[in-house]
């Protein structure tokens, strides 16, 4: 009998024993911190405990997690270099950004308020891979790097423009300004927004396209004489339509001089200056004959040549025509027109009949002085108008045929 007592008595005061120590950990801990794997310490582990995470954590994150918003976003190609490069963080800050080219060359960029953000202030290039790699922290302080890569227009979609006057020229009072695009431009508005025209005389004016690639700019009458107009083009990443993106900001300065205007009459056979609205000089002339009639209406000045060479092949004749004279060379020669007008001393032949008769085959010619002094006092952007001529008016891109164009139709 002792012996079956004796084991369930020593078992019953095991278990009683057990139970005691229980109720002393509750007592002292909690249930859940005498059942717990982390009985042993007084609390749980913050997560910032430790920089880095290794195992999952609690039902719910103790740190809400950074949320980032980036662009270019990773692997975009094409992208516009004028269009903005940023990092936003939401939940944690921006610790260190980098942003280089693929040949090692950082742009530069400025941390916001709090590290909360990060934009580029450099400018990036065309037809190049970027490589963006910043480092956020959470509210836990621990640290993330991240890296992608994107890379911007392609040379193929890169557009670039020439502009006339140049910068610094001094030109007459009827130049208007000219861009030309290596590139369709399809977006006309932006173009324009892009392009800011003043004018130390107060003067304003308007576009008018001649073609998909060539834009001018005008006043409603000739600039004012000896006044300033300057062109600001900020057509950097101006999207000009079809993926196609300006790669330029371009400003310059004209100066326009004395208003210098000139008619030449092909009925009176002269040619008439007036300097700032007074007679200045007045020559006989000829001017152009019934079969090769001189352009009717406004013609700009555009380069001058001492000697110019000629040849009746550049306008169609060939030997035998009763109009061919071959080759020869002029003295004084000023271009009205790319297709071959011009004001130039008139050849031997002609000299007897000026200020009787017009029998050039389209130029305005003139006597040695007259023509010299032409030469010597006009010059790019003075123009001349060319009245009771039986001609046409020259097409508006042979030369600069703006002022021929009504202004209500200039300018819409």
């Amino acid at each position: 009998m002792k012996s079956g007592v004796g084991p369930r008595g020593r078992g019953n005061g095991t278990k009683m024993a057990l139970l005691a120590a229980v109720c002393l950990l509750a007592a002292g801990g909690g249930v859940f911190a005498a059942v717990s794997p982390g009985a042993a310490h007084a609390s749980l582990d913050s997560e910032a405990g430790s920089a880095l995470r290794s195992t999952a954590g609690l039902a719910e994150a103790v740190v809400a997690p950074v949320q980032l918003e980036v662009s270019p976003a990773d692997g975009v190609r094409q992208v516009n270099p004028a269009a903005p490069v940023t990092l936003k963080a939401v939940n944690g800050t921006i610790e260190r950004v980098a942003l280089t080219s693929a040949t090692g060359d950082a742009v530069e960029g400025t941390l916001g308020a709090n590290g909360a953000s990060w934009s580029a202030t450099g400018p990036l290039k065309f037809n190049t891979e970027y490589k963006y790699s910043y480092v956020t922290s959470d509210a836990a302080g621990r640290e993330t790097t991240t890296t992608h890569s994107f890379s911007t227009v392609s040379a193929s979609n890169e557009a670039d423009a020439a502009v006339y006057p140049l910068d610094g020229m001094k030109v007459g009072v009827a130049q208007p300004l000219q861009v030309i695009f290596s590139e369709p431009v399809l977006n006309r508005d932006a173009v324009e927004k892009a392009i800011v025209v003043t004018s130390t005389s107060g003067q304003t004016g308007a576009f008018h396209w001649f073609s998909d690639t060539m834009v001018r700019y005008r006043p409603e009458n000739f600039w004012t004489a000896n006044s300033t107009v300057t062109m600001d083009m900020q057509l950097f990443g101006v999207d000009l339509g079809k993926g196609q993106i300006g790669n330029f900001n371009k400003k310059i300065s004209v100066h326009f001089g004395d208003k210098k205007v000139a008619v030449a009459d092909a009925t009176a056979h002269t040619f008439t200056v007036a300097i700032n609205d007074q007679p200045a000089g007045s020559w006989p002339a000829t001017m152009g004959d019934t079969r090769f009639p001189s352009a009717r209406g406004y013609l700009v000045f555009m380069e001058k040549y001492r000697v110019e060479h000629m040849s009746a092949a550049s306008i169609g004749l060939k030997p035998g025509d009763p109009a061919y004279y071959g080759e020869l060379d002029v003295n004084f020669a000023t271009r009205l027109t790319p297709s071959g007008e011009f004001i130039h001393q008139a050849t031997d032949s002609a000299m007897p009949y000026l200020g009787t008769l017009n029998l050039s085959h389209g130029c305005i010619g003139m006597g040695p002085a007259g023509a010299q002094w032409v030469f010597d006092n006009m010059t790019t952007g003075d123009v001349v108008q060319v009245v009771n001529t039986e001609g046409d008016f020259a097409n508006h891109d042979d030369g600069y045929g703006d002022w021929n164009i009504p202004w209500a139709q200039y300018a819409n």
